[in-house]
């Protein structure tokens, strides 16, 4: 990597650039944490927890790698992962066995590390299915804007207004000042009904549960976490990395989200990984002309993300004072981006279209069988499609 000397660029840049990322990062996705954590069993406070945990081991992993490595790595929660569980619903064993599930992801992630050819196995899931999978996860969420609109369109409908202005104007701080609108509106709607908020809601608290392994939650939640934080976060993190000049080193960066992910699993976190979207941010030219200056956007990065964790209850008590439809109808908007990404990749070659088409179909049904969620089916069924197709073409050849 050759540095781009620039004596005028100020030193503040990737300062700057760091906070934009956790401050981008945080806004857009948070309330997309909290919907998965409720969906499968958290409790308001076990959901408080668990974004609280994120914020801490997200903080920390991006201070560790950016100081050893000297590179802009950031790392991030796994947002595809909690929307995976935002259309999973509990499982059998309720919450200690979620949490068992996030653990086995974690161990997952940490062997990747160890052991390459896992990771390799990951990377040769058809990106079309592992994408099909991740879309038919977000639709449930993605229409949430709309049906909500039709429940509330008083609540909902300054979200969806200033989310499509900003997308035209200010596209990176569209989801964030969608959320600033949902804000205005809660906040209006405690005034005018005299809600007393409690002080003590607002405090940042820890609460551990001992996890529980059953066979829904191991195949059901810590499996398809694994390949779709592997699938969707980590290999894409590694890809946009290499466009920007930088090479992760593969195996310290799965030891950190897998050590983070496991040590933060009893607190209610469900994975971290490799930032893509906000690598792009931190480790794009717009940070500091100059490569070698940019890895200041990791500690700036991290140690944003060590404040936000100070105020992740109030943003959590916020969440649980809001009208039904406003929170998911932020949460949709801000996977607007990722669901149409994912079907692009998922249909893009003719010749992978129709497994493809079933790994959607059976994701986005939700159906559950023996415990375990449809996204493991739909990434089953769309491999079984594929390869009774694929035996049919190569026996022709």
């Amino acid at each position: 990597m050759t540095a781009s000397h620039s004596p005028g660029a100020p030193a503040s840049r990737p300062i700057i650039a760091g906070v934009v990322t956790a401050l981008v990062g945080f806004t857009s996705t948070f309330a997309v944490v909290l919907t998965g954590l409720r969906a499968v069993g958290a409790t308001a406070d076990q959901a408080a927890s668990g974004l609280l945990a994120l914020c801490v081991v997200v903080g920390l992993g991006c201070l560790f790698v950016g100081a050893r490595y000297r590179m802009p790595i950031t790392i991030a929660w796994s947002t595809p992962g909690v929307a995976l569980l935002a259309a999973t619903g509990a499982v059998d064993g309720g919450w200690p066995a979620v949490v068992g599930g996030f653990l086995v992801s974690a161990a997952l992630i940490l062997l990747a590390g160890f052991f390459p050819p896992l990771g390799a196995l990951i990377a040769r899931i058809p990106p079309s299915i592992a994408q099909a999978m991740l879309a038919g996860v977000l639709l449930p969420l993605c229409v949430a804007p709309f049906t909500g609109l039709v429940s509330d369109p008083w609540g909902v409908a300054p979200v969806l207004v200033v989310w499509l202005v900003a997308a035209r104007l200010l596209p990176r701080w569209a989801v964030p000042l969608a959320f600033a609108a949902a804000t205005a509106v809660i906040v209006i709607g405690i005034f005018r009904s005299g809600v007393q908020v409690d002080a003590a809601t607002l405090v940042p608290r820890i609460e551990f549960v001992m996890p529980t392994l059953t066979f829904g939650s191991v195949v059901g939640i810590g499996l398809p976490l694994f390949v779709v934080t592997m699938a969707s976060q980590n290999v894409p993190g590694v890809a946009v990395m290499r466009s920007l000049g930088y090479t992760v080193p593969w195996r310290p960066a799965m030891i950190v989200t897998g050590l983070g992910s496991a040590l933060a699993a009893p607190a209610g976190a469900h994975a971290i990984n490799l930032g893509a979207i906000s690598a792009a941010i931190a480790a794009g030219p717009d940070a500091h002309p100059d490569p070698q200056r940019r890895w200041l956007a990791s500690i700036s990065a991290g140690g944003s993300y060590l404040v936000l964790a100070v105020l992740s209850s109030a943003f959590a008590a916020l969440v649980l004072l809001a009208p039904a439809g406003v929170i998911p109808a932020v949460a949709g908007v801000a996977l607007f981006a990722a669901f149409g990404s994912a079907i692009q990749q998922a249909i893009d070659d003719p010749g992978e279209r129709m497994p493809a088409v079933v790994t959607f179909l059976v994701a986005a049904s939700g159906v559950a069988v023996a415990g375990v969620s449809a996204a493991f089916w739909a990434l089953l069924a769309g491999l079984v499609v594929r390869a009774a197709l694929h035996l049919g073409r190569r026996r022709a050849a």
